[in-house]
């Protein structure tokens, strides 16, 4: 194992039985109209999956594909995605929360305007466990959006430019927990890749300004007041399905750069390879990322499709044992569900946190769970309303296509060690 990468050790607690890994099979969307999305984005790639609505995690996201233009059926990357917990624990140890296990994330589902979602559509959610007379909620977006250059390339002459714009599907939903308002927001890009964020939003709480020197900041006139600091521990649980096959493996790699030695212009790097083939607490570091691999496909190179895990910016929290580490991969196990306060029945003495679900097992269904944390000292900018403070992670494709999705045709020839034509 690689320096940082730990496994759980000792034989694993026993467990209710776990799902059998699902054979390869088609990547459609298997759901009612109602709960389907589909886009093909206007640069040639669709996107396809199910959502249903769960009355702690809120959006559930289900048997998301991925075809690009070229590809005759589509690729299936996950069979489920959603918020695995978001842990706010307060920095003068007075109180934490486990927001959708114990805040009632999904019950405060919002109402969205349609300014809120431009060229759209707002789908209604039925709130399980609802606080108000009537569940429903036009609470979930689905519209498209621009995010800049996807690439650009001059040709043989100034007066050729290959360039395009990327284009997203993007899904969301706003949940309010006390006066904060979560935007869960996932983006489908056209490359492939997945970004999935949480925006925290809303109001500072009114009844925090009682913070001590050291644990908190001093809001409005003078320094009297001052909000109470704060973390966001947002984690995410991503099961994969490659192919249509949960039979996926892991891999880490780490590379190490050596000084120039004599004769050389430069200093060397070298990358290794280690297979994750248990349970793994692993720790996000310089020169180090991870890839869930396909056992059921390759793309037309021949090379196995694979997803390359990419973390956003985290200030780690050390203050709980499952929120010491970046990255969990567990063994599939339909009862684990949320990182911290897991209100399931996971057998006798496995624990209610991811970091007890690693204790050895091997890996042939891996679950990975992400946490990105945020410090919150408030600053007299956050009122009133608060701005949008982002975390998240995305996902990006490595090796799913044999070339850039979005590669123009006339520069389709250009695979591999390619030659200019004479």
């Amino acid at each position: 194992m690689a320096a940082g990468a730990t496994t759980g050790a000792g034989p694993a607690h026993a467990r209710p039985e776990t799902a059998p890994a699902a054979a390869a099979a088609p990547a459609a969307a298997y759901c009612g109209a109602a709960h389907r999305i589909e886009q093909k984005l206007s640069t040639g790639t669709t996107w396809r999956m199910c959502w249903r609505y769960d009355s702690k995690a809120g959006l559930v996201l289900e048997n998301v594909s991925y075809q690009p233009k070229g590809e005759t059926k589509p690729i299936k990357v996950l069979n489920s995605a959603r918020l695995g917990q978001i842990h706010v624990p307060y920095d003068d140890g007075n109180i934490e929360y486990d927001d959708l296990t114990g805040f009632d994330f999904a019950q405060g589902l919002m109402n969205l305007a349609p300014g809120e979602c431009p060229g759209g559509t707002i789908k209604t959610i039925k709130v399980p466990d609802s606080w108000n007379e009537d569940p429903n909620v036009k609470g979930l977006c689905t519209t498209t959006r621009s995010r800049g250059h996807a690439y650009r390339m001059q040709g043989d002459t100034a007066n050729k430019v290959y360039q395009t714009q990327g284009k997203d599907l993007l899904v969301y939903t706003v949940n309010q927990v006390g006066w904060y308002e979560y935007m869960t927001e996932w983006r489908f890009q056209d490359d492939g890749a997945i970004t999935m964020n949480v925006g925290a939003t809303g109001s500072l709480s009114w009844d925090d300004y009682d913070a001590g020197d050291g644990r908190g900041w001093p809001i409005g006139k003078g320094a009297a007041a001052k909000a109470t600091s704060h973390s966001h521990n947002a984690f995410w649980r991503l099961d994969f399905a490659l192919d249509g096959s949960t039979k996926n493996s892991v891999e880490q790699y780490d590379s190490t750069v050596t000084p120039q030695a004599t004769g050389q212009r430069a200093p060397t790097t070298k990358t290794t390879r280690t297979k994750i083939t248990k349970e793994l607490a692993g720790d996000s570091k310089n020169y180090r990322w991870w890839r869930v691999v396909s056992a059921a496909g390759k793309n037309k190179d021949g090379h196995a499709r694979s997803y390359e895990i990419v973390p956003g910016p985290t200030t780690k929290y050390p203050g709980r044992r499952f929120t010491k580490h970046d990255l969990y991969v567990t063994q599939y196990n339909k009862c684990e569900l949320f990182a911290s306060n897991n209100p399931g029945n996971c057998g006798a003495g496995a624990g209610s946190s991811v970091d007890k679900w690693v204790n050895g097992q091997a890996l042939n269904h891996p679950v990975v769970w992400m946490n990105i944390g945020f410090h919150h000292i408030a600053r007299d900018e956050d009122q009133q309303p608060m701005p949008v403070h982002w975390q998240g992670f995305s996902i990006a494709p490595r090796d799913v296509t044999a070339m850039n999705p979005l590669t123009p045709a006339e520069l389709g020839w250009q695979n591999g060690h390619w030659q200019p034509r004479s």
